[in-house]
């Protein structure tokens, strides 16, 4: 496949940040009333994906939760002790990252500081240059709008068309498909329902990460 620029999301696809992060938004959230039926797995499932912002929307609009003030700097300092602390690498990431040859880069929902830092944590800092990782607080629209994977592709040099997005989660996928990206979606355990909206966009299914050698 004839490509000038590989994006790559960050959380779910090249680390395993997302259960971590979810459970401590769920724990805080609890501790401010959230209804014991929506457990992790409905969290996950509600805020993957997502920019910080849009969890805090979601939070209220759909859960009924006021966040009080400082709810954000509590949440970052417990989600950056625990990612200190348990964060890995996804199985293959480093294998395929020294493999690749070319211009590659990370646009992700999350903020820059916790990008940079779940990169050194994994040590695949490395593998990225300068200037080429991308955060949802650049755009005005984060996933599922294009807006974060259009703007990577600008600065990189690009043409969407020329460019292969790896994600893992559906507002992602969305976004790359929305921007005119060919879109890999990493879905590593099968659910037919789950994967049948990947399936229906055009993204290509993959279960390990190995599998983009095939094609990139």
């Amino acid at each position: 496949m004839s490509h000038d620029l590989i994006v790559f999301d960050l959380d779910g696809t090249l680390v395993d940040s997302e259960p971590l992060a979810n459970r401590v938004f769920h724990e805080k959230l609890a501790a401010l009333g959230l209804d014991p039926a929506i457990d992790e797995a409905r969290l996950a499932h509600d805020f993957t994906g997502l920019s910080l912002e849009s969890c805090f929307r979601l939070a209220h609009e759909r859960y009924g939760l006021a966040l009080p003030p400082g709810f954000r700097d509590d949440l970052q300092a417990e989600t950056f002790r625990r990612l200190e602390r348990d964060l890995q690498p996804i199985p293959g990431a480093e294998a395929l990252l020294s493999r690749l040859r070319g211009p590659r880069c990370v646009a992700s929902s999350s903020e820059s500081d916790k990008i940079a830092f779940s990169l050194r944590r994994t040590n695949l800092a490395r593998f990225f240059s300068p200037g080429s990782l991308f955060s949802a607080q650049q755009v005005q629209h984060g996933k599922p709008a294009p807006d974060l994977f259009l703007f990577a592709a600008q600065t990189m040099g690009a043409a969407p068309e020329k460019c292969v997005v790896v994600e893992d989660s559906l507002p992602g996928a969305t976004a790359g498909i929305r921007a005119g990206m060919q879109v890999f979606a990493f879905r590593p355990q099968p659910d037919t329902a789950l994967d049948a909206p990947f399936k229906a966009m055009g993204c290509r299914l993959i279960r390990h990460l190995d599998e983009l050698q095939t094609f990139v």
